[in-house]
């Protein structure tokens, strides 16, 4: 958690919000909200959960278990728009999917090609 004050720092200024404000938020006292940013407390289990819905992030993303933002607030859409931002996400899963098991095929397919060339090279200097 040795990054953690940075981290509530950074999403506090990106959220535009005082330390009074994100306090506020999270019914603790600016004063608490400092020590947070200047690793001298670390919070609860429960106030992690309660910053984590503040900014829209994961509670691993806050303590520094995963590197990039991966939580997207729907919770003011629609149904409908849900279904879509998931059918998107699925979409996108897919493509990625299938990019990888190209570059997997490539890698192989280079990896063959090297094998084969070596081999080659071997039977050429045999015969010398």
């Amino acid at each position: 958690m040795s990054d953690f004050g940075e981290l509530l720092k950074r999403l506090r200024q990106g959220a535009n919000l005082t330390q009074k404000q994100l306090g506020d938020k999270l019914h603790l006292s600016e004063t608490m909200v400092s020590y947070y940013e200047h690793s001298r407390r670390y919070p609860s289990a429960d106030i992690l959960l309660q910053t984590a819905d503040v900014f829209h992030v994961s509670v691993d993303f806050l303590l520094g278990r995963e590197k990039r933002e991966q939580t997207i607030d729907v919770s003011e859409l629609p149904d409908k728009d849900i279904e879509f931002v998931r059918d998107v996400v699925q979409f996108l899963r897919g493509k990625n999917d299938e990019q990888d098991q190209e570059k997997n095929e490539k890698q192989e397919q280079k990896k063959k090609a090297e094998q084969d060339n070596e081999e080659q090279n071997k039977d050429m200097t045999a015969n010398c």
